[in-house]
């Protein structure tokens, strides 16, 4: 990663950056608070807290997420809208927990007969839910990078997927948070 400048981030670093946010948050176990997370250039971080420098290294981890404080589960894309980055932030990541319906219980619910809350309580009980944790996150320059864990059981192994077209309603409203 030498000669990467500070505005620059390469695209293969958001993958594993969406990752490393997965790992943390998964370190606290399942039933975790939504979380967002600053993404911010180890480069720059450094410069303003050397102290730090035993920890991190820019060279293998060009962008640092930084915990921020929990958001409401329930008025999410309020909240989001709310949010306005300082220019040092080079993009952000969100962690949160979700329930996964097979095709045919979403398409139940993509007809919108149901009101949210109606809609939560059909996810929640549905009996082929999974539990998972979906962590989406984006950069300033559009680019969007999604892992989804789901929950195992003694039924069914854990398993994760990773896609940047996994939550495009939750990238763009990160990206949203991005904007001047």
């Amino acid at each position: 990663m030498a000669g990467v400048s500070a505005s620059e981030t390469p695209p293969v670093v958001l993958p594993a950056v969406a990752r490393e946010v997965e790992e943390f948050v998964s370190t606290g176990g399942w039933n975790q608070p939504t979380q967002l997370f600053a993404l911010v250039p180890t480069s720059e971080l450094l410069a303003q807290q050397p102290e730090l420098a035993g920890q991190l290294d820019p060279e293998s981890s060009p962008l640092t997420p930084i915990a921020q404080d929990s958001l409401p589960d329930s008025e999410l894309d309020r909240a989001l809208a709310g949010i306005v980055w300082p220019d040092v932030v080079r993009g952000c990541a969100l962690a949160q927990e979700i329930v996964v319906l097979p095709p045919d219980a979403e398409a139940q619910l993509a007809e919108g007969e149901l009101d949210d809350e109606a809609a939560r309580r059909f996810a929640a009980e549905h009996p082929q839910r999974r539990e998972a944790r979906l962590v989406a996150a984006v950069l300033r320059d559009g680019s969007a990078a999604c892992v989804l864990r789901l929950r195992g059981s003694t039924e069914v192994p854990e398993e994760v997927v990773a896609h940047p077209e996994l939550a495009p309603n939750l990238t763009r409203a990160l990206l949203e948070t991005l904007q001047p």
